[in-house]
């Protein structure tokens, strides 16, 4: 068996370079055709969703950079209080079309490089990670990539039966376009075709130059069905879809800004006080956590200046619908799903006829890129106030 692999590998090669002699792209027996530009793989292994999300258009954009395919990785999902309390690992195409990416740079999901590709092309013996030094100064040895130490970590990689057989390290080198001559000039895809980083090669929050590529993230058919759905079943247009980040663990982190620690720039509040720091406006309590008089401050205004019927109320924690019925006399159809899948939520949100979202959260950020890709108006908690007449000024 071990002979036959050899063999495989071997003439893979050859042809390899015979392809490449002739200018002809590699074709493997499945089809897929080998990138010699190379590959970027990553784990999504930062946050939930709406972290990922951030990343993954860095990562995009990182993969474009460099001129190599990015192997889309799958959505991490934690189930930390459901039982078998265990990651789920949902390939990107379960929630999102992997066609429309290919619109801005070359893509493959990891699904498909794993199976397809890996076997010849990056098979086990020859699986090198590359990694920060300093994140290396974490391992036992204090000198390899530290990839599947601990949760997420391992159990992602895992799942892809990939063990690692080496380490590249490298310092001070970012993944922003500055660095394009770094990255090219040190990793050539002849010497280095995959690279595997043990994080997305991106920032967090999503850079201001990267919020266009939301264009290229476009919801699966069965996802808009089941969305439109709900809609279809369950609201009456015009109406307001909101967002209420207000768990136990999101409340200690809004703490943060009562000594004024965070800055302006708090998670994903460069979204609404400015990418600037010199310029970005302060980050309030109540633009990090609504309370409930300011929840009903928001909805009662664009529930009015829309004409709304219903009101839609996505959560983490609890939904203030008996309040917000009360707020409105009944006049207003209140509905949250809290669905097991949140995507569910992100899909009814980006379809509403308003939508009101939390200025520091990744869940609502991907809400505002997809609604501002499609002209729809939002705002947020603690700073839609209306202006003020100039009398009263």
């Amino acid at each position: 068996m071990a002979a036959d692999r050899t063999t495989m590998k071997l003439l893979a090669k050859i042809v390899l370079y015979m392809s490449s002699l002739l200018q002809l792209p590699f074709i493997s027996a499945t089809g897929v055709v080998w990138d010699e530009n190379g590959y970027v793989l990553y784990c999504p292994c930062m946050g939930r969703f709406g972290n990922q999300a951030d990343h993954f258009l860095g990562s995009l954009a990182f993969a474009k950079m460099l001129n190599r395919t990015l192997a889309v990785p799958p959505w991490i999902i934690y189930r930390h209080h459901t039982p078998p309390f265990t990651n789920m690992h949902v390939p990107y195409s379960e929630f999102f079309q992997l066609e429309p990416l290919l619109q801005y740079h070359r893509v493959i999901s990891m699904e498909e490089f794993m199976e397809k590709l890996a076997p010849t092309h990056w098979p086990p013996g020859e699986r090198v990670a590359y990694c920060y030094d300093a994140a290396a100064k974490r391992s036992p040895d204090k000198k390899s990539c530290p990839m599947k130490e601990g949760n997420p970590f391992g159990p992602f990689w895992h799942q892809f039966g990939v063990d690692f057989d080496k380490s590249v390290l490298f310092p001070g080198i970012s993944f922003s376009s500055y660095y394009k001559q770094q990255w090219t000039k040190k990793f050539p895809p002849s010497e280095h075709p995959v690279l595997a980083l043990p994080g997305a090669p991106a920032q967090f929050p999503v850079l201001e130059e990267h919020v266009p590529l939301q264009s290229y993230v476009v919801w699966a058919d069965h996802m808009v069905q089941e969305g439109e759905g709900y809609i279809d079943s369950l609201l009456i247009r015009p109406y307001v879809g909101i967002h209420l980040r207000i768990g136990s663990d999101w409340q200690k982190a809004c703490e943060l800004l009562k000594d004024d620690k965070t800055g302006p720039h708090f998670m994903a509040s460069p979204q609404c006080v400015g990418y600037n720091r010199n310029t970005a406006i302060p980050l309030t309590k109540n633009m990090c956590l609504p309370d409930l008089k300011e929840i009903q401050r928001a909805l009662k205004l664009w529930v009015k200046k829309i004409n709304g019927k219903s009101v839609y109320i996505a959560t983490d924690s609890e939904s203030h619908s008996k309040e917000i019925e009360q707020l409105f006399k009944g006049n207003v159809k209140v509905v949250s799903l809290q669905p097991e899948v949140a995507h569910v939520d992100l899909y009814i949100l980006g379809q509403a006829d308003h939508f009101i979202g939390n200025c520091a959260s990744s869940f609502t950020a991907f809400v505002k890129r997809e609604r501002d890709v499609h002209s729809k108006p939002s705002s947020f908690f603690g700073m839609d106030y209306p202006a003020k007449k100039k009398d009263e000024l």
